[in-house]
């Protein structure tokens, strides 16, 4: 995998608390940011995020303001997927080919 352009890789201290806020448990960038063809003046961000099987409250405005969030936190427009709605198999293989893990929620340790 190419590195994140500097757009993105400067701001990845802020993303687990945006996460946390939001309960995200997952998510993956794709797309121009995450391979080579990003363009610093005109390309978005693409992510996948997932908030996990048990965390369907408030789904709406998690998902929105997430959505905003990100594209306030990187400055450009942001295109959010959630993982459940991938389907077509040539998105998701195209998806594959640049798809980078930027949050993975912590496991909790057992006590």
């Amino acid at each position: 995998m190419p590195p994140l352009p500097e757009a993105i890789q400067t701001r990845l201290p802020e993303l687990p608390a945006l996460c946390g806020r939001f309960g995200v448990q997952r998510l993956e960038l794709f797309g121009s940011a995450a391979g080579s063809g990003f363009d610093p003046a005109r390309s978005d961000a693409d992510f996948i995020v997932d908030f996990g099987a048990g965390e369907q409250a408030d789904l709406f405005e998690r998902y929105f303001g997430l959505n905003a969030a990100l594209a306030e936190l990187f400055g450009r427009p942001v295109d959010l997927v959630m993982a459940g709605a991938l389907r077509n198999p040539h998105f998701i293989a195209a998806v594959n080919r640049t798809r980078q893990t930027l949050y993975a929620r912590p496991v909790a340790e057992a006590a």
